[in-house]
């Protein structure tokens, strides 16, 4: 195995914890708080929108949007037709967000103190270069 892909995957899954352990406060996870802001950035979503924006199954971005639902973060209704899911932040969420939003956004100054803002574009530019599906 090529030893970055260990090393992309071991920081993959700190970052997790980190992210996690940031949002432990909100009550939220680090795969929550992904949805709660693609809807928050996109608006109104279908549940196919979310997870191929996202690049997740299906049938985790249901059991994710039902449960968020179930904290009241979210709220659904129905489509054009009845398999359609459609998604919103509920009022509730739109209060709560900028708070989550900034322990997020401290979390990242505190982990990327150690790149300058030059290297943290190079490491985009290229971890892009390794998008085979143009995701990024």
């Amino acid at each position: 195995m090529n030893p970055l892909f260990h090393v992309i995957f071991q920081m993959t899954r700190m970052l997790n914890k980190e992210v996690n352990q940031a949002l432990k406060k909100h009550e939220l996870f680090a795969s929550q708080w992904t949805v709660l802001l693609c809807v928050y950035q996109q608006g109104e979503m279908t549940l196919t929108q979310i997870w191929k924006y996202l690049n997740v199954e299906a049938p985790t971005i249901t059991r994710t949007v039902n449960r968020l639902e179930e904290l009241g973060w979210l709220i659904t209704h129905e489509g054009k037709d009845r398999r359609e899911k459609i998604v919103r932040l509920s009022d509730e969420a739109i209060t709560k967000f900028p708070e989550v939003e900034s322990s997020i956004i401290q979390f990242e100054n505190e982990f990327l103190t150690g790149l300058t803002v030059e290297e943290q574009v190079q490491l985009m530019t290229l971890l892009r270069k390794m998008d085979k599906e143009g995701l990024m």
